[in-house]
């Protein structure tokens, strides 16, 4: 069986109900780690209130949100990118097979991914540019993450709200194109001037070369060795 398919975690208040519990089934309950959003294991949580409060789509993506009577609901929660929703009353024999499915899809996550000559970890939100780190906030990651999914395309100012900061309505603020200007400066300084610009149907990463292709992709030993910090999780 795969790493961590038999693992998990609570995300519920106090002690895990029964009906959740799957060391019944001789699976392992692990402690909360420090950053949630690279857990290679699931979380189980049955409190709607709760998983609502989750802002970053990376941590839903690895929780079950347990005992969902409404159908409408679940099917919120499934859109708003959670790993699985189940309702009430469901035999822990199914919730360990939907767990354990879930544990695969996690590990089949990629950690890094490479955009010419720009190296992009997942696990600690930063980019490199040969062996010098670009430096990002992690909002700054999340787009150039999202914009090297399309490269050469448009991607629409409403999209990256929508992604990134889970907004369906532009806010006042110019808090993304602030952004933008701050990553445009980054990528500059680390001389990549114009890779990411405007264009009339939104903001455009260029198609580079992958100058990593060949190369194991791996990150800088001493960061590499460096953890995330909490408020950084919750963005």
């Amino acid at each position: 069986m795969e790493q961590g398919a038999r693992q998990f975690g609570w995300l519920g208040l106090g002690r895990i109900p029964a009906q959740f519990d799957l060391r019944a089934l001789g699976w392992d309950l692990l402690p909360l780690p420090a950053d949630l959003s690279s857990a290679p294991y699931p979380f189980l949580l049955d409190d709607l209130t709760r998983a609502i409060a989750i802002r970053s789509h990376l941590v839903r993506t690895r929780v079950i949100v347990a005992d969902v009577a409404d159908s409408a609901t679940r099917a919120h929660l499934l859109a708003l990118r959670f790993g699985e929703v189940v309702p009430p009353g469901l035999a822990l024999e199914e919730l360990a097979e939907r767990t354990r499915r879930l544990s695969a899809t996690l590990a089949a996550l990629p950690r890094q991914r490479s955009h010419g000559p720009i190296l992009l970890d997942l696990l600690h939100r930063e980019g490199w540019v040969g062996r010098s780190r670009l430096g990002l906030h992690p909002r700054e990651f999340a787009l150039l993450w999202r914009l090297a999914d399309t490269p050469d395309v448009p991607v629409a100012p409403a999209t990256l709200l929508s992604d990134i900061w889970h907004l369906a309505h532009r806010p006042e603020t110019n808090s993304l194109a602030v952004h933008v200007c701050r990553l445009r400066a980054k990528l500059a300084g680390a001389g990549l001037p114009g890779l990411l610009h405007t264009s009339a149907g939104g903001y455009v990463l260029a198609a580079v070369p992958d100058l990593h292709a060949s190369e194991p992709a791996v990150a800088p030993q001493p960061f590499a060795m460096q953890r995330m910090d909490l408020a950084r999780i919750a963005e």
